[in-house]
């Protein structure tokens, strides 16, 4: 770029939930968003009236575009698949991920976690950390989980994942289990956030896990209880008022119309919007055409991919999404009607303020002082441009016209 910053005119940018009818200031020195004010010369890039979200945060991701995070050979071949995965996900909008580990064995546990260490990828989505769902989940809730590889919450967390928790920022676990309020309050004690799924816990024993210290929910009604009218189970810890102790949990949905009905997701988004975040829980055929693929560690059975629905071969056991993030934002503005702002804030703001990484020189929201990492939308939501760090990493405009001109090319 021309200058030390960039201006953007003729915009409207997300914050709060709300579109703020301004122009947008960061820096490509710095790679932060700088104040409104102030500015002479740069580079004004004017943005036709589309919308600048913060960059979208992949919360519950276990793999995409051909790649499962379970599938480890060395570090070295480890980490350029991460890369690769990581270059992938700017075409969606996606500037940061946590990478899910399903339940596996100990020792494999041991050989990934280390790689998953919170680093940023040039030109890429930064991976910033691990999110550990198992072992310690109930077996009549397993869902595509090994369940033979659970383990009870007295089995320390070193003994499964390493003796550095580190790179370990989310755990799941199901809050029922014999002694999981000590293993709550060790977890959030290491910094580590606690959700609650896979899980037959009731309202009363999921409150205890709030107590103890857990602060979402783990796709939520996906391998839990469903809602009563007189047991509103796990799922009724969303409607908990705004000054209650403990306060309500965040809460994970899978918009992808297989995990749950449009007027389900609807419904629980609307009962607190500001707790509401939007997850893929992608597997690596997510991107892949349809088709039958091979397992791996988590599930040793083949896959089998129709459009958004993904199984194991055979059955109908789901085994992950296979929808993009923004396609989720999409859904979700259908389903339940909110605006593009609204929808927005359920994979930027409100997941940066539930991880913890909305604060100075963090992301996930357009202040002053935070990274520069973030999409341009359409008002439809769709993604147009990727900005990390203060520069376009990624152009909907350029790469099909780099289509179009590699396909002359290959004509002559």
């Amino acid at each position: 770029m021309s200058g030390w910053f960039t201006l953007f005119t003729n915009c409207r940018y997300v914050l709060d939930g709300e579109l703020v009818d301004d122009h947008l200031v960061i820096s490509d020195e710095t790679g932060l968003i700088l104040k409104r004010e102030g500015y002479i010369g740069g580079e004004a890039v004017d943005l036709e009236d589309n919308i600048i979200a913060p960059g979208f945060l992949e919360l519950h991701t276990n793999g995409v575009n051909g790649f499962h995070f379970t599938q480890f050979d060395d570090e070295k071949s480890y980490a350029r698949k991460i890369d690769h995965v990581a270059r992938h996900y700017v075409t969606q909008g996606v500037t940061g991920f946590w990478a899910t580990i399903p339940t596996v064995k100990a020792e494999e546990f041991q050989k990934i976690l280390p790689s998953l260490t919170p680093r940023s990828i040039p030109s890429s989505a930064s991976l910033l950390g691990a999110h550990t769902e198992g072992p310690y989940l109930h077996p009549s809730k397993k869902g595509a989980h090994n369940s033979s590889l659970f383990h009870p919450c007295t089995t320390s967390p070193s003994s499964i994942y390493g003796s550095s928790l580190s790179s370990i920022k989310l755990v799941t676990l199901a809050p029922e289990l014999p002694s999981s309020s000590s293993l709550i309050a060790d977890l959030v004690s290491n910094s580590i956030r606690v959700s609650l799924g896979h899980t037959t816990a009731t309202f009363e024993q999921g409150l205890t896990g709030l107590t103890s210290g857990a602060s979402c929910l783990t796709h939520t009604l996906n391998a839990m209880p469903g809602f009563g009218s007189r047991d509103p189970g796990l799922a009724g810890l969303v409607t908990l008022p705004p000054n209650h102790t403990p306060p309500p949990p965040y809460f994970t949905l899978i918009p992808d119309g297989e995990h749950l009905h449009p007027r389900t997701v609807s419904l629980l988004h609307r009962s607190n919007p500001r707790r509401s975040i939007l997850v893929t829980d992608s597997i690596e055929l997510a991107s892949l055409p349809d088709g039958t693929y091979p397992g791996h560690s988590q599930i040793p059975f083949q896959q089998t991919k129709r459009g958004t629905r993904a199984t194991i071969a055979g059955t109908d056991t789901l085994i992950g999404g296979c929808i993009s993030l923004q396609q989720g934002v999409r859904n979700l503005m259908e389903w339940s009607g909110c605006g593009v702002a609204e929808a927005v804030g359920t994979v930027t703001e409100n997941v940066a303020r539930f991880m913890g990484v909305d604060g100075e020189g963090g992301r996930g929201v357009l202040r002053e002082g935070r990274r520069a990492d973030l999409c341009v939308l359409s008002e439809e939501g769709a993604v147009l441009q990727t900005w990390v760090e203060g520069r376009k990493v990624w152009d909907a405009e350029e790469e099909v016209t780099a289509r179009e001109e590699d396909g002359e090319r290959r004509e002559y």
